[in-house]
C-alpha cells in the first residue's frame, strides 16, 4: 500500500481483524520509510447480477424484490426476519455461482420455490400461486396433489413449466 504521508510503497501489517461477519478485513499498517500508521479495509468484490425477465428485458437484480416476495409467502408463518434474510442470502449466493451474471427470472423463481418447499409447504403454495399465475382452485389442487405425492424437488411442477413458458 502507498503511504498517504510520504508516498512510499513499502509497509508492514501491524494488526489484522475480520469485520462485518468475516466479509471484510481491517488492517493496521505502518510505513517502513516514515513510520506513519494508517488503516486499510479489504472487502470481497461481489459480482453484479442481472435478471432476464420473461419478456426478454434485462434489469439489475433487486434484493428488495426477492425479499418482499419471500416475506409475503412467509407472512404469518413461524419465521423470523433473520431467517428470511438468511434464505434470501442463500438464494443470492446460489445465483452468484451461476455461469453468467444474467440470471433468467424462472431460475430465481425455481430456487425460491425449492427452498420454500423444504421449509414450509404453505409458503411454497403461496409463492407458487403468484409465480405460476394460478387461475383457479384447480391449479391449487394440482400443486397440493403433487406435494402429497412427494415429488422430487428437482422435478419441475407441471404448473411451473407452464408459467415459465408464458
Amino acid at each position: 500500500m502507498k503511504c498517504i504521508k510520504c508516498g512510499n510503497m513499502e509497509d508492514k501489517v501491524i494488526d489484522s481483524r475480520p469485520i462485518k461477519e468475516g466479509k471484510s478485513i481491517r488492517r493496521r499498517r505502518e510505513c517502513l520509510h516514515c513510520g506513519y500508521r494508517f488503516t486499510t479495509y479489504e472487502e470481497i468484490q461481489e459480482i453484479e447480477l442481472f435478471v432476464q425477465k420473461r419478456n426478454g428485458s434485462i434489469e439489475q437484480f433487486d434484493r428488495t424484490k426477492l425479499m418482499i416476495g419471500i416475506q409475503k409467502a412467509l407472512e404469518k408463518r413461524p419465521f423470523s426476519q433473520s431467517q428470511i434474510e438468511d434464505l434470501v442470502d442463500q438464494i443470492i449466493e446460489e445465483c452468484s455461482m451461476e455461469k453468467s451474471p444474467i440470471i433468467p427470472s424462472y431460475v430465481i423463481g425455481t430456487k425460491v420455490m425449492n427452498k420454500l418447499k423444504q421449509i414450509d409447504e404453505v409458503a411454497f403454495i403461496r409463492f407458487a400461486s403468484v409465480y405460476c399465475k394460478f387461475h383457479d382452485a384447480k391449479d391449487f389442487m394440482n400443486v397440493i396433489c403433487e406435494l402429497k405425492m412427494n415429488e422430487s424437488p428437482s422435478k419441475p411442477y407441471s404448473l411451473l413449466a407452464q408459467a415459465s413458458s408464458q
